[in-house]
């Protein structure tokens, strides 16, 4: 089990509104570009809402008990190191009580792949060009929608049992042109390979892409979702519910690749975030978290 890194976080020096007494916990493998952070925020009397604003983005909380909530943050590829904001308001159904705290992100190397892939994938035929700029919205579409139920539980698990070749955020250059960073996580898998829902939610794309082949996009609800890539078989239909563990497609070599794999990748609030610490964050009990990471 990797050991859960404290958050160097700072009281303010003025909160806004009308503060509950609360406390804060926060894990996370390391507070970088990419990470997931999850936040345990215990407040002294019921609250009927809370949310939590980090880098300009709000990411919706779940209630665990009557006075406890969880959020997962998303520290985006783009954040800069340093000193950051995080807002959380609470509302009692009366009132509204905002507090305030400082997130330090530390800095993390990339490092950059380069790869030889079909030339059409580098310089697209003007013949498809309407059709990935149709992709893409439909996608970003997709990364900016906010269900605003919880439909996963429990901790979320990888997809295949294959070993993870984690290339997230890595700079990208396919046949000699940079491209835009490695937005998730690859794994060595042959083709055929089941792949299983790694939490529960709702199949909101299931079809061929351009560039990701066949692609199975799952949404988990709070803004959490997950894109399967590359397939070479799609087993699920649009606007169906999955369990977790339930097949939704089978491993491939279609779209923009070198060979089989499967490319896994997670928007978080429509933060780019690695997957892979997704499933260590989310599997670890609340106990393992080692301080409140908060400072008088």
């Amino acid at each position: 089990m990797r050991v859960l890194l404290a958050l160097l976080l700072l009281l303010p020096a003025m909160l806004v509104a009308s503060q509950p007494a609360l406390t804060v916990e926060a894990a996370a493998r390391a507070v970088q570009p990419g990470e997931v952070v999850r936040l345990t925020i215990t407040t002294a009397s019921p609250m009927t809402s809370l949310t939590v604003q980090a880098f300009e983005t709000t990411f919706e909380s779940y209630r665990t008990t009557d006075t406890t909530w969880q959020a997962l943050v998303g520290v985006d590829l783009d954040v800069a190191p340093g000193r950051h904001a995080v807002t959380i308001t609470a509302t009692d159904g009366t009132r509204t009580h905002i507090s305030s705290r400082t997130l330090v992100v530390s800095r993390k190397a990339f490092p950059t792949r380069r790869l030889t892939v079909e030339p059409k994938y580098v310089e697209p035929p003007a013949a498809v060009t309407a059709r990935i700029l149709r992709e893409a919205e439909r996608l970003n579409a997709i990364w900016a929608a906010r269900t605003p139920e919880r439909l996963w539980s429990g901790p979320f698990t990888a997809p295949v049992p294959d070993r993870a070749n984690s290339a997230f955020g890595s700079r990208s250059v396919f046949n000699g042109q940079p491209r835009s960073p490695h937005g998730g996580a690859d794994f060595l898998s042959p083709t055929g390979r089941p792949i299983a829902a790694p939490n529960a939610g709702r199949i909101v794309l299931a079809e061929d892409l351009y560039y990701t082949g066949g692609t199975v996009v799952i949404d988990h609800g709070l803004g959490l979702v997950s894109l399967f890539a590359h397939l070479s078989a799609i087993d699920a239909t649009v606007g169906t519910s999955v369990a977790s563990g339930d097949v939704v497609g089978r491993v491939g070599a279609t779209g923009r690749v070198t060979g089989p794999h499967l490319h896994w990748t997670v928007r978080l609030a429509g933060t780019r975030v690695d997957p892979l610490s997704l499933v260590d964050v989310s599997g670890q009990p609340d106990d393992a978290v080692v301080a409140t990471g908060f400072l008088p």
